[in-house]
């Protein structure tokens, strides 16, 4: 490996998760991204039914990612063993040489640019100022921040990888959870060309399976059959039981409506709360999470949550961009959100 690794983000945290379990009342983990609602029980079934079966592809026809994701011209879909772990070898798969990555960011694609050996480089959002590269992430709605990117953002990464011959790959997990915005995926601005551009979605945030390690690319069909053929000697196909709940989950809407709903009411609960205990919420507009500030070293604000028994995550392992903010997620019961704001506001 021509880079080290860094180190395990969450280790860091370990300590204040002992502080706030200390508290008289327990903890109230609200610094991983992890769904805590249970998976919807149409879709248990469907993997209970289908446990005999072998793999295969499945996932639905093209149509249906046409009318959800505003997608045209000739695209192919591929199932994926959580978006996770295609962030983390995606680079290595295509020999990336440079990938830019936002500023802000979820750790793991510095990580997938160090694993392939390529040079990881942070860029803020206007891709008019993007450097030269063969790849570059598009993260809307953001994590951490909840950021949306506008109409003409997502056009101008288009422009840039059209320009610079380079793979576009938009990570679109939190596109269905839109709060105070309006989040389009990329597949819809490119004109019907897709040519290097990809979208990955994962059901673990949209149908709380992020135990079954369900997700998929969809976009340029000539780049995703230069994965499949990696993937055919590599392994890492995804099981047909999975395929079929994923199927069915994203057949329905339903779920994801009630799932939204939930996680913007957490929101709309913690927000006055938070604001009254002096911090500024900035952005935060979709996704499952409040990015927020007082000013401060993250650590600071850390370590002061902590010792009301409540454990977020620093900014800064979202980069240096991030080190006066935390981020708060709203994957905890609604009982223990309602249990935060009474300690907030105690």
């Amino acid at each position: 490996m021509r880079a080290h690794l860094p180190d395990f983000p969450w280790d860091a945290l370990a300590p204040y998760g002992e502080k706030a379990r200390a508290h008289p009342q327990g903890i109230i983990d609200l610094s991983q991204g992890t769904p805590v609602d249970p998976t919807p029980e149409f879709i248990q079934r469907a993997l209970r039914d289908a446990s005999t079966l072998q793999v295969i592809q499945l996932l639905p026809e093209p149509q249906n990612f046409a009318q959800r994701l505003g997608a045209n011209g000739d695209f192919d879909v591929l199932p994926i063993i959580g978006s996770k772990e295609l962030v983390a070898w995606l680079p290595t798969y295509l020999e990336s040489q440079t990938v830019l990555i936002p500023e802000i960011a979820y750790p793991t694609y510095h990580v997938g640019a160090v694993l392939a050996g390529a040079k990881s480089v942070p860029v803020a959002i206007d891709a008019h100022n993007w450097p030269a590269a063969d790849l570059a992430w598009l993260n809307s709605p953001s994590n951490p921040t909840g950021r949306v990117h506008s109409v003409d953002e997502v056009k101008a990464c288009i422009q840039w990888a059209r320009a610079n011959k380079a793979v576009l790959i938009s990570d679109e997990c939190y596109l269905e959870f839109d709060q105070n915005a309006h989040s389009v995926s990329v597949l819809s601005q490119t004109g019907g060309d897709n040519t290097n551009i990809l979208a990955v979605h994962s059901l673990s945030k949209r149908s709380s399976m992020a135990g079954y390690r369900a997700a998929f690319m969809v976009g340029d069909s000539a780049l995703i059959a230069r994965i499949r053929e990696i993937r055919k000697h590599g392994g890492m196909m995804v099981s047909l039981p999975v395929q079929k709940a994923m199927t069915v989950a994203l057949a329905d809407d339903v779920h994801v409506s009630e799932q939204r709903a939930r996680y913007n009411a957490r929101k709309d609960a913690m927000r006055p709360a938070l604001v009254n205990a002096g911090f500024t919420i900035e952005f935060s507009d979709s996704g499952l999470y409040l990015w927020c500030t007082r000013n401060e070293d993250a650590w600071t604000s850390v370590a002061w949550l902590a010792e009301r028994g409540i454990l977020a995550a620093p900014g800064s392992f979202y980069g240096e961009q991030g080190k006066n903010h935390i981020r708060i997620a709203m994957t905890a019961t609604d009982a223990q959100i309602a249990d935060a704001v009474e300690r907030l506001k105690a």
